[in-house]
């Protein structure tokens, strides 16, 4: 056993022991971000606060998404009692099938303490019936199978969710700020800013904040009337506005909107508006298991062939034949 409080890292005696679920292929990215914060945080305060322990289902090593091995310390049936659980779910949510995993999931829960799933890891906790009536979320490219999967959960797109002793979190870096939040719950502000301080993160955010950047950084196009224009299109991709109705809702003419476009985008409404639609597709197609012609419907296409054609013109290749990769 080894503790090192210089380098925030505690292995015994910690006054909570956390404890990461690996799927096979499970994100690094979010586990990361996870963990991190914990080894600091003992690291800025100079105490035993946290000791994390890594948990697969049989005790052996998993593979990460981007190819990295990991030796858990634990396998679900030797697993010691934690004070928290933290789930990271597998690459493709669509391959989870461990039975074994969920059940004891549900033992962790009904020892009253946090159980949380990071990325794809809330489709394990809600498999789990883990999510019911409490508020969920999960990385934004993989809400749409979330919500085709569990439409009777309360699903949202924040960066993540907390209710009782539930918290799901989108994935990515903002592991990095459902962990501040804990270390601000638990040990104060003080020291959850020490922490972001000490990893340059600058930009803490709240649970209700949205995940994507917002549209004027995701753009690089900062003139108010073509953001409205461009935030309509994107609020309607199942049922795409008319160039009438784009120009009546914001106020200006179709003439004026036209120029805008080519002056900032070079191109022209209609051919932008469907890029986005397209790209909708493009994720619904990589990141779910939606039938095509759900996809095509889902993105404003009356016609599978219409869509198929503009499709394999934007990307190169037929929507059929991204789900045979």
């Amino acid at each position: 056993m080894t503790t090192n409080l210089k380098h925030g890292l505690v292995t015994e005696g910690a006054k909570q022991h956390i404890a990461f679920y690996l799927y096979q292929q499970f994100n690094m990215l979010p586990f990361i971000s996870a963990v991190e914060p914990l080894r600091i945080a003992n690291r800025r305060a100079g105490e035993r606060l946290y000791q994390w322990s890594a948990v697969t289902a049989d005790g052996k090593a998993v593979i990460a998404s981007n190819g990295m091995p990991l030796q858990p310390q634990f396998s679900i049936d030797n697993a010691p009692k934690f004070d928290m659980v933290f789930v990271c779910g597998p690459f493709d949510p669509t391959e989870i099938n461990h039975p074994e995993t969920l059940n004891w999931l549900k033992q962790q829960a009904r020892h009253d303490i946090l159980i949380g799933g990071l990325e794809t890891g809330s489709f394990i906790l809600a498999k789990a019936g883990l999510l019911e009536k409490v508020p969920s979320t999960a990385h934004w490219e993989i809400l749409p199978q979330f919500e085709n999967d569990f439409p009777e959960l309360d699903i949202s797109a924040d960066v993540f969710e907390t209710e009782g002793n539930r918290l799901t979190c989108a994935g990515g870096a903002a592991a990095i700020d459902a962990m501040l939040y804990l270390i601000e719950q638990e040990h104060g502000h003080e020291l959850a800013a020490s922490v972001a301080d000490s990893m340059i993160y600058s930009d803490v955010r709240s649970p209700d904040q949205p995940q994507r950047m917002n549209l004027q950084a995701r753009t690089g196009v900062n003139h108010p009337t073509l953001l409205e224009c461009i935030e309509l299109m994107e609020a309607n991709i199942e049922e795409p506005l008319t160039p009438d109705e784009l120009a009546n809702l914001i106020g200006v003419s179709k003439r004026q909107i036209e120029r805008l476009f080519q002056r900032y985008l070079q191109a022209t409404p209609g051919r932008y508006y469907l890029a986005l639609r397209l790209d909708a597709a493009h994720n619904l197609l990589q990141n779910s298991v939606i039938k095509v012609v759900e996809v095509a419907l889902a993105c404003g296409f009356k016609s599978s062939g219409h869509f198929s054609n503009c499709y394999q013109s934007r990307y190169g290749i037929t929507p059929r034949e991204v789900r045979k990769i």
